[in-house]
């Protein structure tokens, strides 16, 4: 069962589009053959919040990243402390590579 983490946080104000696009490309590397993630969707929103939706083979593999420590390394580069909604996510449907992950690949 894949899970969802919504990984939410305040933006600081008056922090610039191109700001955002710097630190959000920061943790590209960090992530890229990450353990147990499958892929990661950053969302920006031009009144100040950001979003990491993260897709997870396990909620374990998701707690591993989501120390202490990479708290504070968030709300050192955005000035807030994010928070994290959890979702079970049954079945996903990718258009572009014709995948379906879950339980309607069964």
């Amino acid at each position: 069962m894949t899970i969802t983490a919504l990984v939410q946080f305040q933006l600081p104000e008056g922090m610039s589009r191109e700001q955002v696009m710097t630190a959000f490309r920061a943790s590209l590397e960090m992530l890229r053959g990450y353990p147990g993630l499958i892929r990661k969707h950053y969302l920006y929103s031009a009144d100040g919040v950001a979003i990491g939706a993260y897709l997870w083979e396990s909620r374990q593999a998701a707690e591993a990243l989501y120390t202490a420590e990479w708290r504070q390394t968030v709300a050192a580069r955005y000035g807030s402390t994010p928070t994290i909604t959890w979702f079970e996510t049954p079945i996903v449907l990718d258009n572009v590579s014709g995948e379906v992950i879950g339980e309607a690949a069964a």
